[in-house]
């Protein structure tokens, strides 16, 4: 803590101890520096943004297709799968394809889609409701 003083005498101390100034916070009145080795400072900068990075988790959304006449066994590994996935963290995007006539018994792909919805229930909640794009049902799931 030096205190206020003129910006030519916080330069030449600056100088005389063969360190740098570095203004901390501009906005202030005085204007805030520091006194010290603006190469150190960049590392330190540098090594906090990197631990930052390291410890940061990338949600990804992962995608899961059934159909409206799934079989059970069928069933049980996609369930599987999605339940490994909300463990993982990532969100998961329910699809249901209808293919030909299976388009006027759109009651059957919603029954589908509330049964995982059901089973699902404890771990996850439902970020977007089914609701039907061209000839596909899509719901996204994200964890707890």
């Amino acid at each position: 803590m030096q205190g206020v003083m003129s910006a030519r005498d916080a330069l030449l101390r600056a100088y005389s101890v063969g360190l740098d100034l570095l203004e901390i916070s501009p906005n202030a009145d005085p204007p805030v520096v520091k006194i010290l080795d603006f190469g150190k400072f960049k590392y330190e900068q540098q090594k906090k943004k990197n631990e930052a990075k390291k410890k940061q988790k990338v949600i990804e959304i992962k995608e899961v297709k059934v159909r409206p006449n799934i079989d059970e066994n069928d069933y049980n590994v996609k369930m599987r799968a999605m339940k490994t996935f909300i463990e993982e963290g990532d969100k998961v995007k329910v699809t249901l394809r209808f293919r030909g006539r299976e388009m006027a018994h759109q009651d059957l792909g919603i029954k589908v889609l509330e049964r995982i919805r059901a089973d699902m229930d404890a771990l996850t909640k439902v970020e977007q409701m089914p609701k039907l794009e061209n000839r596909q049902m899509v719901m996204v799931l994200t964890p707890r």
